[in-house]
């Protein structure tokens, strides 16, 4: 069964509409460990329109299951992380203006760059995941650049405008885990992942984890979060 990562950033956009102190991220990480989630995810953006510097320090104190955070390449981005030492990094690209992360790391452009970060996580004891499309070209070069995982990114299958689409994506992301996992890749894979159109993904057998935030929050909205949390695991299930 595939593991559930809960991306909590959505609760320090709720936050950062008042620009207050609640709510906290830090007690949402633990509400959704005490549900059962096998990993918190955050993005440390560059902007920093949610999750912030001194949110990263307090989930690495507090955080019991593993701390996967997702980041751009930005020399000062990587100094944090070196400093925090989170269990995982994920490299994701990055655009000042989306309102989301919009597709996957092209590694084949910049690959001398992310060899030289990986190197440096390693050394640091930070395990590696790079987020990317279910490209043949961008699993191969994901792994001469020493990275251990990947995020398959599952944007296209996620938003699909028919069944038929959805079908193309869902054999796409099945494929390339399958060449991934043939690398000796651990594959992981998540965005635009909903309590509609998850179990699909969590049936292709070797995907290790999925990583879900906004369709999580927006349930915690409804139903509170560790209720939201349990049923996107029994979904996985």
């Amino acid at each position: 069964m595939a593991k559930l990562g809960v991306n909590i950033d959505h609760v320090a956009t709720i936050r950062e509409a008042r620009k207050i102190a609640y709510p906290d991220p830090v007690d949402a990480a633990a509400i959704c460990e005490a549900a059962g989630c096998d990993s918190i995810v955050c993005h440390l953006r560059e902007d920093r329109r949610h999750i912030k510097d001194d949110d990263v320090k307090r989930l690495r104190k507090s955080v019991r299951t593993r701390l996967n955070l997702e980041m751009s390449i930005a020399e000062d981005i990587v100094d944090i992380a070196c400093r925090v030492k989170p269990e995982q990094a994920t490299f994701v690209p990055e655009k000042r203006k989306e309102l989301t992360t919009e597709g996957g790391l092209d590694v084949v452009r910049y690959r001398k760059r992310i060899e030289a970060v990986v190197k440096r996580f390693y050394s640091n004891g930070i395990g590696t995941s790079l987020f990317i499309d279910p490209v043949k070209k961008q699993i191969a070069a994901s792994k001469v650049s020493g990275a251990n995982i990947i995020e398959l990114h599952t944007g296209e299958y996620a938003n699909a405008k028919s069944a038929a689409q959805a079908a193309s994506e869902l054999d796409k992301i099945r494929r390339s885990t399958e060449y991934a996992l043939s690398l000796g890749l651990e594959v992981n894979a998540g965005h635009g992942l909903n309590y509609k159109n998850t179990r699909q993904i969590a049936r292709i057998e070797g995907i290790n984890e999925l990583n879900i935030g906004h369709a999580i929050i927006a349930r915690a909205v409804m139903v509170g979060l560790r209720q939201a949390v349990e049923e996107m695991l029994e979904l996985i299930k």
